[in-house]
């Protein structure tokens, strides 16, 4: 099986909804957020945590994982903005579904504190 590395920037509460799932998968979307999105490269995952998730919760976490590559492709990449800045869009009734498809664990790669 081929896989995809996606990553993903988290909060502490999500990174322990995270740990209590056994590292395997992402907590369900809450109603407000219809989209789950995983980013494509390990930078923009970097950006967004330090420039979003640090300021408004005091630390902010990189997650990485890998995810079977066949089954990813159903869903766009969307571009954010700067070359960097793409998204993979899973709608947030996808993301259980979605969990099925990682492939081994969810890990942390990068933590960032105020």
């Amino acid at each position: 099986m081929n896989t995809t590395i996606l990553y993903r920037p988290v909060n502490q509460k999500e990174l322990d909804l995270i740990e209590a799932s056994g590292w395997k998968e992402f907590p369900p979307r809450l109603p407000e957020q219809p989209i789950f999105y995983p980013v494509m490269n390990e930078e923009y995952a970097i950006q967004i945590t330090v420039q979003w998730n640090v300021p408004a919760y005091g630390s902010g976490f990189v997650t990485r994982f890998f995810i079977d590559s066949d089954y990813v492709k159903k869903f766009r990449v969307e571009n954010a903005g700067g070359e960097i800045h793409n998204e993979l869009w899973v709608p947030s009734e996808e993301l259980e579904e979605f969990n099925k498809h990682i492939v081994g664990s969810i890990e942390v790669v990068k933590s960032f504190y105020q």
